[in-house]
């Protein structure tokens, strides 16, 4: 029987390749010691990339609970509920504030004195039809103003205050009117820039507040208007309709004017010359 002797492998230590194996290992190592020490953290990126290799490798953070997980009710989570309280009364009402219901009762009186005074005004062209087809009374509606405009040919001879009789009907029939319907009421005289002197006129101011004056005396003694809601104005030749430019322009101008007031008027500007 031949003996066999065992001889023992790992007493001759590693095979050649692993020398140069290791040698390689540790050069690559310190290659890349080199590379990372030469380089730049970009912290946000190193973040991304963290995050990413986290989920490719299924790496998990711990989670501390301090309550067992419930589910989420997304009624809940989008809507606040509020506390129920019974309606007084079955019908929606909208509130508006102070300056809005100050706004709202302006435009409503703005209207119901529109309508006054357009209904006077067609009353007025149904009494006084023939004057007005006669272009001896004129009636213009200036925002919330009401004007009836008595021409000088009607109302009073050239250069005179003194009103025509046959024109107090027509006055009379203004003032029967006017008292049914409230607004404070101006009376002014108005004269064309010719300048008039007699005994019984010394300018264009006198003659044309004796003549607004002697229309509001007539309206006050022909009917029950309250005397405080009149007033009377001259202005002799400063507010005219149409410029002084020719015979037919100052007759125009010469006038005297009933103002129906119950809210903002229109400033009234001088047209151009016919």
């Amino acid at each position: 029987m031949e003996n066999h002797e065992f001889v023992d492998e790992k007493a001759k230590g590693a095979p050649n390749w692993m020398t140069t194996f290791a040698d390689l290992m540790s050069l690559l190592m310190c290659f890349f010691v080199l590379l990372l020490s030469y380089s730049v953290m970009d912290v946000e990126k190193f973040k991304h990339i963290a995050g990413s290799m986290k989920k490719a490798f299924g790496v998990q953070s711990e989670v501390m609970l301090e309550d067992i997980p419930k589910g989420t009710s997304v009624i809940a989570t989008e809507f606040s509920p509020g506390k129920p309280e019974p309606t007084p009364i079955q019908s929606v009402q909208q509130l508006t504030t102070e300056n809005e219901q100050r706004d709202l009762q302006t435009q409503k009186t703005e209207s119901d004195v529109a309508k006054t005074n357009l209904k006077l005004k067609e009353t007025l062209e149904h009494l006084l039809k023939s004057e007005i087809d006669n272009e001896l009374i004129e009636l213009e509606m200036l925002g919330q103003q009401l004007i009836i405009r008595l021409n000088e040919r009607g109302s009073f001879p050239s250069g005179s205050s003194f009103l025509q009789p046959r024109f107090k009907p027509v006055l009379t029939t203004i003032a029967e009117q006017l008292a049914r319907i409230p607004g404070q009421i101006s009376v002014s005289g108005h004269s064309d820039d010719l300048h008039v002197s007699n005994e019984l006129h010394a300018n264009n101011w006198e003659l044309s507040s004796k003549r607004a004056n002697a229309v509001l005396q007539t309206l006050l003694g022909s009917s029950h208007l309250n005397s405080n809601r009149l007033h009377i104005a001259a202005y002799a030749d400063t507010k005219p309709l149409l410029p002084n430019t020719s015979q037919q322009n100052r007759a125009k101008n010469r006038r005297v004017e009933i103002a129906i007031s119950q809210g903002s008027a229109v400033e009234l500007q001088p047209s151009q010359s016919f």
